[in-house]
């Protein structure tokens, strides 16, 4: 009995020593945790409190020292960093899912169906629809109105290529937005066959049908943002940069943030549509919360290889004395530059042509001499002269999307010939030349699906594993290179790095959950990766079902 009087004393000693736990949030364990610090460390398991990172380690050790509210045991699963799109349009993905879905049709006849069941279906006043490519179909020509004049000769439609940079429309709609023969715009052209529009606008003077359009109404906005959010989420996306909003829907972004309702981050670049809204935002500032940046212009410098409007040094390989057409002149890129530079704001410039990228590359390097963190972006840098990717750097960094390379890969080479198509989706020289890379989609133009972007990157394949040795190999990126191209380097890229984009100490708990260890599994099971869940701030926004 004396005995047993002494073991229970020193017990309840040992108790008694014993350090009182810490309070946190939530522990997350038995997971295979890719940190992307700048060691690339792994760890197993974390703690969360606040909706930040609190510490990093093994799961005894903080099973011991924190009591948790939560835990979420990931078995065995793999752990990365919210995973950004550096370049998307998020509430375009949004508005695309109130429209007639093109995605994947296989001709014209294809679209004119869908079209006919979406009006079918829902009787609109306008028709609207995105994401025909001619170059899916077996006749790579152009479609014209004149089917769609038969079909709804007295309902404006208006259909809009995959890469946003060609439109399709009826007599309707080009007579509601005063479009006729004559109508000429810089930056742009439409096509004429007979000395009448055949119904194809390139690039700008797509805004006059956009401007005589019905304005959105803010239940249209609101769904928008919450049906791209859901898809996005599904797919381990945590930051999105939109490429390009208006004030108005930056404000309803915003104001949905603040209710809660919309948890995706968004870097928002400005739209220059609307010239009072960079007006607005370059006179008062750059505005950040927890969940929205904005301190960026999004820019058009020329148009898509797709369409022929992306602007070229020399013809087209495929159209003889064509060179496709910069949207904003180097005067004006340059005069804009000065006004962004002053304002203290990023300037992110689309530039798909040899022509563009050069143009924006002089005015970058030209407005930013004097300056060493602005960080600028140039939107795609596609097709970039061997003599001009010296100009990259941490200061004029390439934003890319790799599965652009393994959708135009079937035609690119047509478009601009051996010689030009080296410099083409150059992936890995444009990450040796400036020492960073980030990585985006442009979805709707392209899936959502952040893996396959993963996949794109490491193989240069596309999803049937074509080509066997992939497209310009010496372009690709390593599995680690890749990683950080779609965490922390795009942090950088938005100024936001010692927030997110790693797993650390301090920085938000925006983390995804994969069914799989993408860094060590065969390249060719990639695409196969299924997200398991989506945290941010520490909270599960997305459950896998299966």
């Amino acid at each position: 009995m004396k005995q047993c009087s002494i073991l229970i004393s020193v017990l309840f000693v040992l108790i008694s020593c014993a350090p009182e736990k810490l309070p946190a949030d939530l522990l997350v364990k038995n997971a295979t945790i890719y940190t992307v610090n700048e060691a690339f460390d792994t760890a197993n398991a974390f703690v969360v409190k606040d909706g930040k990172i609190l510490e990093i380690g093994l799961k005894p050790e903080l099973e011991l020292k924190y009591n948790t509210t939560a835990t979420f045991d990931a078995k065995g699963k793999t752990i990365v960093p919210g995973l950004f799109d550096a370049h998307a349009h998020f509430y375009n993905l949004g508005v695309a899912l109130q429209q007639v879905n093109l995605v994947g049709t296989e001709s014209y006849q294809d679209v004119l169906q869908r079209v006919q069941a979406f009006y079918d279906d829902r009787n609109p006043n306008y028709i609207l629809g995105r994401g025909w490519d001619q170059n899916d179909w077996a006749t790579k020509e152009f479609p014209t109105k004149k089917e769609l004049d038969s079909m709804f000769p007295d309902i404006p439609v208006a259909l809009t290529r995959i890469d946003g940079h060609a439109l399709l429309v009826n007599s309707k709609a080009l007579s509601i937005a005063g479009i006729t023969a004559k109508t000429k715009m810089e930056g742009g052209e439409v096509e004429l066959a007979n000395n009448e529009p055949t119904g194809i606008l390139i690039d700008t003077p797509m805004r006059l049908v956009y401007d005589a359009m019905p304005a959105p109404s803010d239940d249209f906005v609101t769904q928008a943002l919450l049906d791209a959010q859901k898809i996005c989420f599904e797919n381990g996306l945590t930051t999105i940069n939109d490429a390009g909003l208006e004030r108005s829907v930056i404000e309803q972004i915003d104001a949905m943030q603040q209710t809660g309702d919309l948890q995706m981050r968004i870097y928002a670049m400005v739209s220059t549509r609307n010239p009072e809204d960079i007006d607005y935002y370059l006179s008062n500032g750059i505005y950040e919360t927890e969940k929205l940046t904005v301190r960026s212009v999004k820019v058009y410098g020329d148009g898509a290889l797709g369409s022929r409007g992306a602007a070229m040094r020399a013809p087209y390989t495929d159209k003889d004395n064509h060179y496709g057409a910069m949207i904003t002149s180097e005067d004006s890129l340059r005069a804009l530059a000065r006004r962004i530079a002053a304002a203290g704001f990023q300037m992110n410039t689309h530039a798909i042509g040899d022509s563009a990228n050069i143009s924006v590359l002089r005015v970058y390097d030209e407005v930013l001499k004097n300056q060493t963190d602005a960080r600028w972006k140039v939107e795609h840098a596609q097709i970039v002269s061997q003599a001009d990717f010296d100009i990259f750097s941490k200061n004029i960094i390439p934003s890319v999307q790799p599965t652009h390379a393994t959708s135009d890969m079937y035609w690119a080479e047509d478009r601009v010939g051996s010689e030009r198509i080296q410099g083409a989706y150059a992936y890995k020289t444009l990450l040796d030349k400036a020492g960073i890379v980030v990585l985006g989609t442009d979805f709707p133009v392209e899936k959502v699906n952040p893996m396959h972007t993963f996949y794109a990157a490491v193989a240069r394949k596309d999803l049937e594993n074509y080509p066997n040795d992939g497209f310009q190999k010496k372009d690709a990126l390593s599995r680690e290179e890749t990683l950080r191209g779609m965490t922390i380097w795009a942090a950088y890229s938005n100024f936001e790095e010692a927030r997110k984009g790693s797993i650390e100490n301090g920085k938000f708990a925006d983390f995804t959950v994969l069914d799989r260890d993408i860094m060590n599994i065969p390249e060719d099971s990639i695409p196969k990766t299924k997200v398991v869940a989506t945290f941010v701030n520490g909270k599960q926004v997305y459950t896998s079902k299966e």
